[in-house]
């Protein structure tokens, strides 16, 4: 507890203020959409220079809850306000902070109608989001976990395209169907163990039913938000309907959140049924890396395409994060395992750089032609080169480039497969040619070859504001792509701990 001393109320401050400014925004540009703007990139931007300290003043050494807030909340039922983050949740509030401002930018110009609540609504999804990474009760996780669908619905439901309606009902409704086994989960846990400390039930002891069940509950709601293969069919529907913000946060923060929910609750809670059911998820994330690849290849629709690509992506995290168990009975040893959760990790802070750029480049045409087919396209890169050059590095990112955020976390997960079964390694690494396809052929479509529609003629290359976002994602995806180390030293102490539970027959 005395990093708690010391820190203060650092995630406090982080969770609140963008939901405070999101009143203050809601109230001040009611008629000024300006100042609306203006006033939400200043909470946005205030709270990221705050976050900063969860990276500077780290420490990599220990696998303790560091910015610890502990405080009664609703004493009856022993419901606390507790706070904390380690090698898992920093990196990942990092992230959503990083996306804060850069969402607020995007809509800058796009969103014409009540601007003030679509900054309002994007400042609240930030705060609940890293308080989903921040809780350490289970209870205050579950709030937070379902507080956040509420902004992100409005958003599809009010600033989407045609078929918003149904989009984010369809979005709600799987989350939330989800999540209520979660919540049957949670209150089981709390009876058996007299406590909503999910560090508690780390090592509660429960019976080898009880936990397939707890593990089937939480499968449930994790494998959704993700989402994993067969109940991925929400998220093509919510990205091609969303605005351009709502695209990048779905696709940056949100579905992490699934593969966090993993490393938080499905691992170390229900080991043994993890271990024993490893086969299942394992199963979906490979169907879900090679088959999705292919779903891709076949789409018409630029976001259709990305959102497709990022289950593919997905399939890797949930891979990585379930082979350990393979490893572990094979070797004996966890070092293979290790690199596996490591990669799954990296490969979500990865994705989220990359799938953020691609929904932003998107967003970036649509602004000017106000089509998302792919075959409205063609040329781009003679009347947009600058532009061009950034939708091709972020391509061959997602494709896997050496060099790129995206290859790092699914080499290390492909090279940790192959200790656990050549199969499983040989169909993860198809999906680097499935990636190099579909990105590929999408840039010769799009980019490249002579001109091929009279509205690609009069398109006007990227100005400063798009050229900020874009490098600054260029920047990211480039620095971890040559660079993964500030990452994995975050990782280390959190990866062994997390794998000391893993090795650990929790059966009673």
């Amino acid at each position: 507890m005395m990093n708690g001393t010391m820190n203060g109320f650092t995630l406090s401050i982080l969770i609140w203020l963008p939901i405070l400014g999101a009143i203050a925004v809601m109230v001040a540009g009611a008629q000024r959409p300006a100042m609306a703007k203006g006033l939400a990139l200043a909470v946005s931007g205030l709270t990221f220079l705050l976050g900063l300290p969860l990276f500077f003043a780290f420490d990599t050494s220990t696998a303790a809850m560091q910015f610890v807030e502990l405080r009664p909340w609703i004493e009856t039922f022993n419901i606390q306000y507790y706070l904390g983050v380690d090698g898992f949740s920093a990196p990942l509030i990092l992230l959503t902070l990083f996306f804060g401002v850069l969402v607020v930018i995007a809509g800058w110009r796009s969103i014409q109608k009540s601007v003030n609540q679509y900054m309002a609504a994007f400042l609240v999804m930030e705060g609940l989001m890293i308080g989903v990474f921040s809780a350490l009760d289970g209870l205050l996780f579950y709030i937070f976990f379902e507080a956040m669908l509420i902004p992100m619905f409005l958003v599809i439901g009010i600033w989407g395209g045609p078929r918003r309606v149904y989009a984010t009902l369809k979005f709600f409704l799987y989350t939330f169907l989800g999540s209520v086994f979660m919540l049957i989960g949670l209150i089981y846990l709390y009876i058996q163990s007299g406590t909503w400390d999910i560090l508690a039930w780390h090592d509660l002891p429960l019976a080898m039913t009880a936990q397939k069940w707890l593990f089937l509950g939480f499968l449930a709601a994790f494998a959704v938000k993700i989402p994993m293969f067969p109940v991925h069919t929400w998220l093509p529907d919510a990205h091609v309907e969303a605005p351009t913000g709502g695209s990048v946060i779905l696709a940056a923060i949100m579905l992490k959140i699934g593969g966090y929910g993993f490393i938080r609750f499905s691992l170390p809670i229900t080991p043994d049924a993890s271990a024993a059911l490893d086969w299942l998820v394992i199963g979906l994330s490979l169907i879900a890396v090679v088959y999705i690849g292919f779903v891709a290849l076949a789409q018409q629709d630029m976001k259709k395409l990305i959102a497709y690509s990022s289950v593919s992506h997905m399939g890797f995290v949930t891979l990585g994060l379930f082979i350990a168990f393979s490893i572990y009975r094979n070797t004996g040893g966890v070092e293979g395992a290790a690199l596996g959760v490591e990669g799954a990790m990296v490969q979500m802070v990865s994705h989220g750089f990359i799938s953020g750029a691609l929904f932003l480049t998107v967003g970036v045409l649509y602004d000017r032609v106000h089509s998302r087919m792919i075959k409205d396209y063609g040329g781009v890169a003679n009347t947009m080169p600058w532009f061009a050059l950034f939708a091709v590095f972020f391509l061959m990112a997602n494709s896997g480039l050496p060099g790129t955020s995206g290859f790092v976390g699914e080499f290390m997960v492909i090279l940790s497969a192959f200790q656990a079964n050549f199969w499983f390694a040989f169909l993860a690494a198809l999906t680097l040619i499935l990636g190099a396809a579909y990105s590929l052929w999408l840039a010769k479509r799009v980019i490249f070859g002579a001109v091929a529609n009279h509205n690609v003629q009069s398109l006007q290359d990227i100005d400063a504001r798009e050229a900020l976002m874009l490098t600054t994602l260029a920047v990211a995806i480039l620095f971890f792509g040559l660079w993964p180390q500030p990452l994995v030293d975050m990782l280390q102490a959190s990866v062994d701990h997390l794998l000391q539970h893993i090795v650990q027959s929790k059966v009673i």
